[in-house]
This record gives C-alpha cells, sequence and structure tokens, in this order.
C-alpha cells in the first residue's frame, strides 16, 4: 500500500458528505489509508507516491453490503430450491449444506468477495451460520484477509433444530455452550473496535425459527459486554409471521422487543413484513434494517416497505443476501434493484438514483455502526470506486452520469481503493488468481451436490 495516494480528475466525484456534494473534475488525496483531502486540482497536492488519473470516471465511495452468506454461492441455481418460498427453499439446501468443509467456506467467501468487490462494495458482512465438518468462521477471515475487504464477520448459529421444533435438520445444529464459547474465542482473537478496522466481529443468532430465546438473550449480553453489533434475520415473509405467532405466542415485533433486540447496535434483515408497532419501535431505537430486494423478489416474500423505513429514520442498508437467494453478489445491481422495487409499490419518483446510492453507501454504514466509511471526506477511510463511463450501457446516458450508474445496466469497477489500497485496477482484481479461485469453486460445488445425492 502507498503511503500516499492521489487520485484526480473524475469525471464527477460522489462523496456523499455532509452537504452531499459532486465535484466535476474533483478527485482525493489519501495517506496510509485516511482520505486527508477532497476536492478540485488546485485544492489538492500536485503528487503522491501513487497518482491515479480517472478522467472519464465517476468516482463513488465504496458500497458498504450489510447481510450476506457467502458460501451459498456454492448452491446457486440448484434446481429442486428453484421455485420454494422461504422454508421450502431453506429446507431444500440444508442437506446440501450439511456437507460444506472448512475448505469450501473459504473458496466461496473469495468467490463471493470477489464479485462484491468488482461491482463496488469495498465492505462486507457475511452471515455464517452454519459449521459443519469443522468448519469455523476464521475460515471466512482468513479469505477476507487474503483478498483485501473490510469484513464484519458475523457469528451466526443455529441450536433448535427439528426434533425441539425447529426448522433446521438437527444434524446442522449447535450446542449453545459451545456457541457462546466460541463466540468468546473469537472476540479475543479477531474483534478490532478500532477507527478504520478492517475486521470486526458481529453476534448473529440465525433467526427466530432456528435459536432459543436463552441463546438471543445470552448473545445480546456478550455483545453488549464487548462493544460488538448485533444481527439476525426478522419478518422475512408471511410463513416467518406465522411461525412467531405458533411458537412464541407473539409477533416478531414483540420477540425483539422482549429480548432487547433493539437499538442501534442491532441490525435486521430484510423486515419485509415488519408491523406498524415494529416500525414505530425500530424507528424510536434507531434499529436498523438490512434490505435485500433481489432476494425477497426471488422468493417471493415481498415488497419492504423502504421508502417508510426511511421516512420514519430507521437506518437501512443494502444487502445482496445469499448467493442461493439471489444467485448474484452485484452491489451495484442491489441498488438498482432496491429503486425500481419501491416505485412499483410507491410510484415513479419514490426512490432516486441518488437516494439508492445513499443507501448503498452512507446507509450500509450506519447499519453497521460505522463513521469512518460511506463517504469521501478528509478523515474517512481510502475506501473509493470508479466506474469507466465509456462503457456501451453509459452511451448517451451522460447527461448525469451518476444517475446513469443506477438506471443504466449496471456495470464492473474500473478502479477499487480498500483502505488506500488498490485491489482493482483497469478491471482486474489484483489480491487472488480469479480463474483458478472460480475453477475450484466449481468443483467444490459439484462435490457438494454429489456428496448430497449420495446420502
Amino acid at each position: 500500500m502507498p503511503a500516499t495516494l492521489l487520485a484526480k480528475n473524475a469525471l464527477v466525484l460522489v462523496t456523499m458528505d455532509g452537504e452531499r456534494r459532486e465535484i466535476p473534475g474533483g478527485g482525493l488525496y489519501a495517506e496510509d489509508g485516511r482520505i486527508v483531502a477532497v476536492g478540485r486540482a488546485g485544492e489538492l497536492p500536485a503528487s503522491a507516491d501513487e497518482v491515479i488519473d480517472l478522467a472519464g470516471h465517476v468516482v463513488i465511495p465504496g458500497m458498504v453490503n450489510t447481510h450476506h452468506h457467502m458460501v451459498q454461492s456454492l448452491t446457486r441455481a440448484v434446481p429442486r430450491a428453484q421455485d420454494g418460498e422461504l422454508f421450502t427453499w431453506l429446507t431444500s439446501l440444508y442437506p446440501i449444506w450439511a456437507g460444506l468443509t472448512p475448505q469450501m467456506v473459504e473458496t466461496a467467501t473469495l468467490t463471493a468477495m470477489a464479485e462484491l468487490i468488482l461491482s463496488g462494495c469495498t465492505t462486507s458482512s457475511d452471515h455464517l451460520y452454519i459449521y459443519p465438518n469443522g468448519v469455523r468462521l476464521d475460515d471466512s477471515i482468513r479469505a477476507a484477509r487474503r483478498i483485501g475487504m473490510r469484513f464484519h464477520a458475523a457469528r451466526g448459529s443455529m441450536s433448535v433444530g427439528e426434533s425441539k421444533g425447529g426448522l433446521p435438520p438437527d444434524r446442522v445444529v449447535e450446542d449453545e455452550g459451545f456457541i457462546m464459547e466460541d463466540a468468546e474465542r473469537l472476540i479475543a482473537a479477531y474483534h478490532d473496535p478500532a477507527r478504520f478496522s478492517m475486521l470486526r466481529i458481529v453476534l448473529a443468532p440465525c433467526s427466530p425459527f432456528t435459536v432459543s430465546h436463552d441463546l438471543m438473550r445470552e448473545t445480546a449480553r456478550l455483545a453488549r459486554a464487548n462493544g460488538l453489533t448485533l444481527h439476525t434475520h426478522l419478518a422475512e415473509n408471511d410463513s416467518d409471521i406465522a411461525f412467531s405467532h405458533k411458537t412464541f405466542g407473539m409477533s416478531p415485533t414483540e420477540y425483539v422487543r422482549e429480548l432487547g433486540w433493539v437499538g442501534r447496535d442491532v441490525w435486521h434483515a430484510h423486515c419485509v413484513k415488519l408491523d406498524e408497532a415494529g416500525i414505530v419501535l425500530f424507528a424510536r431505537t434507531g434499529t436498523g434494517i438490512a434490505h435485500c430486494p433481489c432476494s425477497n423478489m426471488r422468493l417471493a416474500s415481498g415488497i419492504a416497505p423502504v421508502k417508510r423505513f426511511r421516512a420514519e429514520g430507521i437506518p437501512v442498508g443494502l444487502g445482496v443476501d445469499g448467493s442461493a437467494s439471489n444467485d448474484s453478489g452485484h452491489m451495484l445491481a442491489e441498488a438498482r434493484q432496491a429503486m425500481l422495487l419501491q416505485r412499483v409499490t410507491y410510484g415513479p419518483d419514490a426512490m432516486s438514483a441518488r437516494t439508492a446510492l445513499e443507501m448503498a453507501t452512507l446507509g450500509g454504514a450506519r447499519v453497521l455502526g460505522r463513521d469512518d466509511i460511506g463517504a469521501l471526506a478528509p478523515d474517512m477511510a481510502a475506501d473509493f470506486v470508479a466506474y469507466d463511463m465509456s462503457a456501451l450501457a453509459y452511451a448517451g446516458a451522460l447527461h448525469d452520469p451518476v444517475a446513469a450508474l443506477l438506471f443504466c445496466q449496471p456495470q464492473d469497477v474500473a478502479l477499487s481503493v480498500i483502505n488506500g489500497r488498490v485491489v482493482v485496477r483497469e478491471g482486474k482484481l489484483g489480491t487472488i488468481d480469479l480463474a483458478a479461485t472460480a475453477a475450484r469453486h466449481n468443483a467444490m460445488a459439484a462435490e457438494l451436490a454429489r456428496l448430497a445425492a449420495a446420502c
């Protein structure tokens, strides 16, 4: 990583700063992974250890993915799971995921992160909640360090199997005592709370239908004792709501309120079916939401009322969700889908391109509890990406090149800089061998399917 970096001459530099400035001909200057200055040429140093000319490019803050299951990139488009809603989809895939190995998790994480980075994402959370055959969260962390992504590694968990009224098979759940011990180990070994941290641990029981009340309470206690954030799935579809009423005798809103799973240190994935009381509760407490439009469409879960969430002041970020319920991990495409899907419900002006882009950057940072990413301004992390506007997809759209990123066919980045380090240059990811990783990933996906078929 160069000690100093100068990016200059952008067609437009989108800051997402407090004034939401968009600077024609703009650039930025960074030292040791931290932005020192943002502006036009005359406002920046004339030289640096590395100088990047971004003429003809739109530069934006690196996008922030708030919800993912990266191992699921091994089970994209599985035939028996293609046309089911959430619970059917899960029960179709649990037996396949039971064959996961540590090597599979590491390779799948590299594949998923490569896809995210090339699409414009520089920070991602990942919710790993299944740990068969010696799998550990360390496998994902190793991949993140190798590829160079800023990472919020979520220690997920499932402890209530079918025999106890839960959804997953008993063979893929864990003992709750072990879950808590492993969480303490991960916090001690990896969690970095410092500003500009590249790695933080998140505690994340999978969902109300896979863990006990006790585990939810103990997880919250441990997280808050160590200054960690909390994450789970909530109110994803009608079956999820019905399960909550039948099993707990309460709505998902009542469930999280009773367990203390609200506050600025908590974010929930989906919330498609969050009721009026839940909207009020989340707004009052600053509880965040990871909006996953492609997954919600793929599983026919519904359309989350994101326009309403934002109007009430609820923090909302975007998530590509698992690659088996989205079958893609393209962050810019997810932002585009979020924009279009709100228009289906609320009209053509329901969400602008810039609002969608804000959710993908600043919104995601806020949901993850970070004030050092999501914008290009002094004393922010040097996480930024650039799109080449000479691409065919943008032809005729340069009246508004920023909006073109969202309205036109989503493209991959020409440049990605994470923590001041160039990880994508001229559209090529430089931190891993992408072709070899994809080949290994395909071989592992085939092996995983073979193992499941043999059971």
